[in-house]
């Protein structure tokens, strides 16, 4: 692991992994390997859904508006985890205009890029737990991309979806931490990644229902699906 990360030891949080030079450019090699084949699979397999060039500047707007807000944070986390500025939403936003391909596809795009630049890393399980699954659940929105209220479905599915696998994180990689709070394992987990993420979401929502938003969001959603 010496060439791709190097291991930091704190005393206080534990050890953990930093991305060198070489892991840092790996990560971007996999990432574009990851979105060039999906498309190109995808493509083949049913030419009539490629991705358009409307979906892709859409959606690399809202990758862009994600990370950026992604670091308006709010309250930080020591172990990981941050309520934002409605990060999670711009990702959702994209599966529901686009459905779960083009979702899952971005999401999952979403999360290399917080790999690259705001790691927090332990060991590979966690990695792709944490940043692949996790961040990629987000995508889970396109199941609702036909649906009425498919917006705020898609929103609730792809934070779920997110949640499930933070959970799993938490269990397996940080319950060692849950007896210092005096909590098992899962509760613990079940605690830690449901604060930030439950309150975020609510933000959110509350936000979304907003009539000025609601009016501005349904503007953007027939703009995003204009053929």
């Amino acid at each position: 692991m010496s060439f791709y990360a190097t291991l930091i030891e704190d005393p206080e949080w534990g050890n953990y992994y930093e991305l060198t030079t070489g892991g840092y450019i790996a990560l971007i090699v996999i990432m574009l390997l990851v979105l060039l084949g999906t498309m190109f699979v995808s493509g083949s397999v049913n030419p009539e859904k490629k991705v358009s060039t409307k979906q892709l500047v859409f959606s690399a707007m809202c990758v862009a508006l994600a990370m950026v807000t992604s670091f308006l944070k709010l309250v930080h986390f020591p172990m990981g985890g941050s309520i934002t500025l409605f990060s999670m939403f711009f990702i959702t936003l994209i599966g529901y205009w686009y459905g779960l391909r083009v979702g899952l596809t971005a999401a999952i795009a979403y999360g290399f890029l917080q790999l690259i630049v705001d790691p927090y890393i332990i060991s590979v399980p966690q990695l792709i737990c944490d940043y692949i699954l996790a961040l990629g659940a987000l995508g889970l929105s396109g199941l609702f991309s036909k649906s009425r209220y498919g917006m705020v479905k898609g929103y609730i599915a792809g934070v779920l979806g997110r949640y499930f696998f933070a959970f799993l994180s938490g269990l397996i990689f940080f319950g060692t931490y849950a007896a210092d709070w005096g909590m098992s394992a899962p509760v613990y987990s079940l605690v830690y990644n449901g604060i930030y993420l439950a309150s975020e979401a609510a933000l959110t929502l509350i936000v979304m229902f907003l009539p000025p938003v609601t009016k501005g969001l349904e503007r953007i959603t027939k703009m995003a699906r204009e053929v």
